[in-house]
């Protein structure tokens, strides 16, 4: 690999990063892998639920990057002037939804679990394959993955670059499903004091910590599409 393509790997691992992190500190996945871990389903259901998991990530962000390359280009600007303006509106998009989030909640406390959420537990194999790429299409997880789509597509790399980004993606998105579902199966007995606990801090902060998170990461994508105007 020479320096030129180097550089755009390292260009594009720092525009993909900071999306795979958002989606790493998704609290809704989180939560629902902790709830699955703690029911007396985890053995049938954890694993299922990783997979389908794994899966939805993979499929949305390798859709939104075949997307992207529809996207018109003038002669003169070329299709980064397009993905600039379509990753700026994504990134409006995700302050918006902050600030909604954050101003639904003013006035009222910013815990609890969604009662929808709180029914993972009791989840089957399939149905939990089913909920974890369910998941995947929700708006927030849609708006993460477009952006990686089109970053991955802006940064103009070769088809195995590509497929090196999108694994570096998946990874670091899945993590947070992917570690403690391993570590359950490990230690289990250990694993389920962790998971009570992050469980009640999650369900206490969960408001808090997504309007954060959504606030940062519309900034850097914001910002991410200003560059390549």
């Amino acid at each position: 690999m020479d320096d030129t393509r180097g550089g755009c790997m390292w260009a594009a691992l720092g525009h993909i990063l900071p999306l795979a992190v958002a989606v790493a500190l998704s609290s809704v996945p989180i939560m629902a892998t902790i709830l699955i871990l703690l029911s007396p389903n985890k053995g049938r259901s954890s694993l299922t639920f990783l997979i389908g998991w794994v899966l939805g990530l993979t499929v949305t962000v390798v859709v939104f990057i075949l997307l992207a390359y529809v996207i018109p280009s003038s002669k003169s600007r070329g299709p980064e002037y397009a993905i600039g303006i379509i990753m700026i509106v994504i990134g409006l998009a995700l302050i918006a939804f902050a600030i909604v989030l954050w101003r639904r909640g003013s006035g009222s406390p910013s815990s609890g679990i969604p009662k929808w959420l709180s029914a993972v537990g009791s989840l089957g194999p399939w149905s939990a394959f089913g909920l974890a790429l369910v998941l995947n299409v929700r708006p927030k997880a849609i708006l993460l993955s477009a952006a990686a789509g089109l970053s991955v597509r802006g940064d103009e790399l070769t088809g195995a670059e590509a497929a090196i980004i999108v694994c570096v993606y998946v990874v670091i998105s899945a993590s947070t499903v992917v570690v403690p579902i391993i570590a359950s199966l490990v230690q289990p007995d250990k694993t389920e004091r962790r998971l009570v606990r992050t469980r009640e801090w999650i369900a206490a902060n969960n408001r808090t910590v997504s309007v954060l998170i959504l606030m940062l990461i519309g900034v850097v994508i914001v910002a991410n599409g200003l560059t390549r105007l």
